[in-house]
């Protein structure tokens, strides 16, 4: 037999290292995806006291000041004001109770939506798909995070009802410059619980939720006064889990 060439061996070499270095990765990918699954699991029996989201805005809060504190309280879904749940859902996601975490529609719609205006206006994000980024992930943009947010998404659907999906979306929501939570957010701009919140409120807490910073430093809005106008017109709509 004729002896193998340098060619070959160094081609048959670098395809097995390659190998190893593609089951490598799914490896990992496979023990984040367990990770995730692992999480998921568990917040559907306990409340999670802090989120990725928390934690990245709270890192960019001390960076201006070093004793920055967030603002967040847990309350049961039982106490929540059924005006904000209804609100918020009218606001988000009006389909929420029917869909198995995405909205097909709903993203064909802002896909057609954001091509006539030539920019992004509206992303077609579910109550689900916004809870699985704000538990896990980060605010930045591309393509592996959108995909793993899905896998998110369907994992939380597959584990959690939707009474449980919302209650944990609403008390781990953004709402304002260090504000999450719902509590918290009718605190910070009501001085009231978010049991006690009225239909007008509710409307104007759910309006703010796109932007919350934003409206928190800009609170006399036009924007956000239709915004909010509009969604309580749309509250009779829906019914909350």
């Amino acid at each position: 037999m004729g002896k193998r060439s340098p060619r070959r061996s160094a081609l048959r070499t670098s395809l097995r290292w390659l190998g190893f270095a593609l089951a490598g990765v799914f490896t990992l990918l496979l023990l984040l995806q367990l990770w995730y699954f692992a999480h998921v699991l568990w917040y559907k029996y306990f409340n999670p006291e802090s989120t990725a989201f928390m934690h990245e805005q709270w890192s960019a809060l001390r960076e201006k000041n070093p004793d920055a504190r967030l603002q967040h309280q847990w309350i049961a879904y039982g106490k929540i004001s059924r005006h904000l749940k209804n609100a918020v859902i009218a606001a988000e996601d009006a389909n929420f109770t029917e869909h198995d975490g995405v909205d097909w529609d709903a993203i064909e719609a802002a896909y057609e939506s954001n091509l006539r205006k030539g920019k992004i206006m509206r992303g077609g994000s579910t109550i689900t798909m916004q809870l699985a980024k704000n538990l896990f992930l980060s605010g930045s943009r591309s393509y592996f995070r959108k995909a793993q947010e899905l896998v998110i998404t369907f994992m939380i659907e597959a584990v959690m009802d939707k009474q449980r999906i919302l209650e944990i979306y609403l008390n781990v929501a953004e709402w304002g410059v260090g504000v999450f939570g719902c509590e918290a957010g009718a605190r910070h701009y009501f001085k009231v619980s978010a049991a006690q919140l009225g239909p007008v409120q509710a409307s104007r807490m759910a309006a703010m939720l796109p932007r919350p910073r934003f409206y928190d430093v800009n609170r006399g809005s036009r924007y956000l006064e239709r915004r909010s106008a509009m969604i309580l017109r749309g509250m009779g709509s829906v019914e909350a889990p």
